[in-house]
């Protein structure tokens, strides 16, 4: 885990949901766990590859996200694939319920941290890429590698 000037830590980094969306704006959110969770995610026992929030009943939820279940835990492990409760203020999910619904936008986990000794989610407001979108930004990083490279190999 790497440890930041903030004070926070990183757990894990969701790398495919940046390369599968345009990041609009990012919110910060607690999550609520169950007993070994945080021990698990303490040692990085976690997937964000396939996860995503929902809003339903007026509360956020996660869905699809993986955490390992505890080695040294008890029989009362939860399922580690089960849907868990983000911590938003009412009117910060009813914001972004109304942007889900009318402009066609998805919430998706982008990164997942200590902040203290609290559990934090990034969440991003995403709008899904197109097939051309993501060749234009694999030319766009392929073309600033070259121009490193050019500099550094000038430079000495």
């Amino acid at each position: 885990m790497a440890v930041t000037k903030s004070g926070t830590k990183q757990i894990t980094d969701n790398r495919k949901a940046r390369h599968d969306y345009f990041v609009l704006e990012t919110i910060e959110a607690g999550i609520e766990l169950v007993g070994t969770e945080v021990k698990s995610l303490r040692a990085g026992n976690v997937n964000l590859k396939d996860a995503w929030c929902s809003i339903e009943n007026g509360e956020m939820f996660i869905k699809g996200m993986h955490i390992s279940p505890y080695d040294h835990g008890n029989i009362f492990n939860c399922d580690p694939i089960r849907e868990r409760k983000l911590l938003l203020h009412k009117k910060e999910i009813l914001k972004l319920f109304g942007q889900v619904k009318q402009e066609g936008l998805t919430l998706v986990p982008l990164s997942m941290y200590f902040k203290g000794s609290k559990v934090k989610v990034a969440i991003g407001l995403c709008r899904g890429k197109k097939l051309y979108d993501k060749r234009e930004d694999m030319a766009n990083k392929a073309a600033q590698r070259e121009i490193e490279r050019a500099v550094k190999s000038r430079n000495r």
